[in-house]
C-alpha cells in the first residue's frame, strides 16, 4: 500500500519525473516542449532545493515516487531566494526557447522560460495573509484513492506548527478536475484571482 513520508535527496530526478508527467494539464508533457526539464525547473526542482523538509512523497512501498507535495512556508523569502539562487542558472541554462515540437500548447515554451526566470510573478496581492504555497502532482494510478488530501493535510499541519495561517496556489484554468479537488477540500478563490491564472487559498487549520 502506497504511503506518505518525507523526501529525500535522492527522491530528486522521480519528483522531476513526476512533474513532467502531470504538466499538461494534468496529462504527460513529455515531448510537448523541446526540454523535458523545463517544467521540472520551474514547478517542481526549486522546491526540493530550497524547503526539503516542507516536500513529502507517495511512496508506493517499491521505492518509486508516485506523487508528491511541495510546499515554502513564507512565499516572500522564497521569492528572494529564488532571483538570487535559482533564476541566474535556470536563464543561462534556458536562455530561449528552443526548437518548436509538434505540440501546439496554451502555455508556450516562451511564456514557461519567462517565467522561470521570473519569481516576482509569485508575488501575489494576498501574500500578506495567505504566506504559503505549495505545488502537487500525482500520477494517474495514484489519483482517487485519498492520496492527494492526506498529502495536503500533512503540509497544512507542517505549516500549522510553524505558526503559517494559511496558504495559496495557483493552477492550470484546463485541469478542472484538480479545481474541484482543492475546493472539495474547502479552498476557495482568492479576490485576486483570473480565470486565465486562477488562485485558491485554505487556512492551515
Amino acid at each position: 500500500m502506497p504511503t506518505i513520508r518525507r523526501y529525500r535527496p535522492e527522491d530528486r530526478d522521480a519528483v522531476a519525473e513526476v512533474c513532467l508527467r502531470t504538466a499538461a494539464g494534468g496529462g504527460d508533457a513529455t515531448g510537448v516542449y523541446s526540454d523535458d526539464a523545463l517544467m521540472p525547473e520551474v514547478y517542481a526542482l526549486p522546491y526540493v532545493g530550497y524547503a526539503p523538509d516542507l516536500a513529502f512523497v507517495i511512496d508506493d512501498d517499491g521505492g518509486r515516487v508516485g506523487g508528491y507535495v511541495l510546499g515554502v512556508a513564507d512565499t516572500a523569502d522564497f521569492i528572494d531566494w529564488y532571483a538570487h539562487e535559482w533564476a541566474p542558472g535556470f536563464r543561462a541554462r534556458h536562455p530561449s526557447p528552443g526548437p518548436p515540437t509538434a505540440h501546439r500548447p496554451a502555455y508556450t515554451e516562451a511564456q514557461l522560460i519567462a517565467d522561470g526566470g521570473d519569481p516576482e510573478r509569485m508575488r501575489i496581492a494576498e501574500l500578506d495573509a495567505y504566506p504559503a504555497h505549495l505545488h502537487i502532482d500525482l500520477l494517474p494510478e495514484h489519483q482517487g484513492k485519498g492520496l492527494g488530501r492526506r498529502l495536503i493535510d500533512t503540509l497544512r499541519a507542517q505549516l500549522a506548527d510553524r505558526g503559517v495561517p494559511a496558504l495559496h496556489l495557483g493552477l492550470d484554468p484546463a485541469n478542472t478536475g484538480a479545481r474541484a479537488f482543492y475546493e472539495r477540500l474547502g479552498f476557495h478563490e482568492l479576490p485576486s484571482s483570473r480565470p486565465d491564472a486562477p488562485l485558491l487559498g485554505i487556512a492551515t487549520r
